[in-house]
């Protein structure tokens, strides 16, 4: 019988309060009781969940990387979560269920090692890895024959929007699409940050918020042409981020920090003393 044959089955909502039994047909109810009872769950839909899905994701590699069992645990839970959440509403809109997914998952893993569960011998990781790619190209064949179409950029991967820019770069590179040194990506961006200014330019707010979504284009077209200054460069531009984002949050935690020496806390700090402190931060990094 087929995936397609199998008989939607939408998971009934637990009645008083559950006990945490770690079986997966308890935590379907749960989250239909949740769906049924919860405003906030009630509302949510498939479109709403997927920054929640995306941000539970990055959180899972940073708990891996604590090595913090307790942790990872908690984020391996908000991951499933996410699927449970989607298979519910989808389930509600008699689409598939969670058995459908399952099974989807495990017809995958079958067909892609045929060397572990057929006569196929691969002697090593690289002989895997080709052979995957092999199967994963059939399976897009397969899904060209139902009608879905690929182009060039197609085999840009899901990531954060930083990550997928730069992939999409690369590969309209291959292509023949792209400069040919590092100065015709300086120059693009200057000249969209020119169009940024234009837009901000001489604008009061109440100008800017309604011409928000011309603004948030050229913000856009802004960080897509930093992002190919990264690639020109040989840089992830992902991890450049990440290391300004951690470089923020430790001078951030010296205000704090300091604040709290001084018997103060950062709700009663002014602009101008954190500032102060910020460059304190600045100073304190170079003197380490």
């Amino acid at each position: 019988m087929s995936i397609s044959d199998n008989k939607i089955t939408v998971p009934k909502p637990v009645q008083g309060t559950p006990d945490a039994t770690g079986q997966l047909d308890d935590l379907l109810a749960l989250m239909a009781r949740l769906r049924a009872d919860c405003p906030w769950d009630k509302k949510q839909t498939n479109h709403s969940l997927i920054p929640y899905a995306i941000e539970e994701a990055y959180e899972l590699g940073e708990a891996v990387q604590s090595e913090d069992d307790e942790d990872i645990k908690g984020e391996l839970g908000d991951v499933l979560l996410q699927v449970v959440f989607h298979c519910q509403m989808y389930a509600e809109q008699g689409r598939f269920d969670m058995s459908d997914v399952i099974s989807t998952l495990q017809e995958k893993l079958v067909r892609r090692h045929p060397h572990v569960f057929e006569a196929e011998t691969l002697k090593d990781d690289a002989a895997v890895k080709v052979r995957w790619d092999e199967i994963k190209l059939e399976e897009q064949q397969a899904r060209e024959a139902r009608g879905k179409s690929k182009r060039r950029l197609d085999q840009v991967k899901a990531g954060s929007a930083l990550m997928q820019a730069q992939d999409v770069q690369k590969q309209a590179s291959k292509l023949g699409f792209d400069w040919e040194g590092i100065a015709g990506a300086v120059d693009k961006l200057d000249e969209e940050i020119a169009e940024l200014k234009h837009e901000l330019t001489d604008k009061s707010t109440a100008e800017v918020k309604a011409n928000i979504r011309e603004v948030e284009k050229e913000l856009g077209d802004c960080i897509f042409a930093l992002v190919n200054v990264a690639r020109k460069l040989n840089l992830d531009a992902e991890a450049a981020t990440l290391t300004c984002v951690h470089k923020f949050k430790s001078r951030f935690g010296y205000i704090e920090e300091q604040l709290e020496l001084s018997g103060k806390r950062i709700e009663d700090s002014d602009i101008t003393e954190m500032d102060a402190l910020w460059e304190a931060a600045k100073q304190h990094e170079r003197s380490s």
